[in-house]
């Protein structure tokens, strides 16, 4: 079972042909819709959110053994307490913040070096640096038009800025953790989540084509490694 944990917006729909991809090779997901647009939900608000979303669509979680708990982008931050909270197997972080205990969002981003590796990749690619993020050029690049046409019918997802002052409340990760990496992302940089990966968990990612938004770009190739 997997359960699957949306980045900022915290649409559930991000991970729809992920869910697919799982569901013709045997295996269930459950994709969670988060409050992001509240201003008073903390990660703790989002794990009780996705609790409940499970029981709905799955029942009680009797057999966590069996559980592998995936976190997005943002999603890294709510990945660590919902595998506390439910006693998942494993957890797999998928072009993710990777957050040191008690950190907040706004800290991880003044001090991760992903801006300053954002700038990097720009420069390389001869870009104008310091040009604002544009969602096609930097997220939608390499997802199929029929997709970011849907995408876009539904509306920019809306998140509230309260989140990124929210500590992740927890004290040291508490299963094994993965960590699968998009090689053409441009807002996490490829080799910026290695160094993270390295210095926060000691461990190698899994590198495989796609850029930030992979589950739309590259669901199969991302079923693929989640079950790797």
């Amino acid at each position: 079972m997997f359960a699957l944990i949306p980045g900022a917006g915290g649409s559930a729909w991000y991970w729809h042909r992920v869910v697919a991809a799982l569901s013709t090779r045997g295996h269930r997901a459950v994709a969670f819709e988060l409050p992001a647009d509240d201003p008073t939900a903390d990660f703790r608000r989002y794990v009780d959110d996705c609790v409940g979303q499970w029981v709905t669509a799955a029942g009680p979680v009797t057999s966590p053994d069996t559980v592998v708990v995936v976190g997005q982008s943002l999603g890294g931050f709510t990945a660590p307490l919902l595998a506390e909270r439910v006693g998942a197997a494993r957890i797999v972080l998928v072009n993710a913040m990777i957050p040191a205990p008690h950190e907040t969002p706004a800290h991880w981003f003044a001090t991760s070096g992903a801006q300053q590796a954002r700038a990097a990749l720009i420069d390389d690619e001869g870009r104008p640096v310091g040009a604002e993020l544009d969602p096609m050029r930097d997220f939608f690049h390499d997802v199929p038009e029929s997709v970011v046409a849907e995408a876009m019918s539904m509306g920019e997802p809306e998140q509230s800025d309260a989140i990124l002052q929210c500590e992740c409340p927890f004290e040291s990760w508490p299963v094994p953790v993965t960590v699968v990496t998009g090689r053409d992302d441009r807002f996490f940089p490829c080799d910026f989540q290695r160094r993270i990966a390295k210095k926060l968990l000691g461990v190698e990612p899994t590198v495989i084509p796609g850029g930030h938004l992979i589950a739309l770009s590259r669901p199969r190739e991302l079923a693929a490694a989640l079950l790797g």
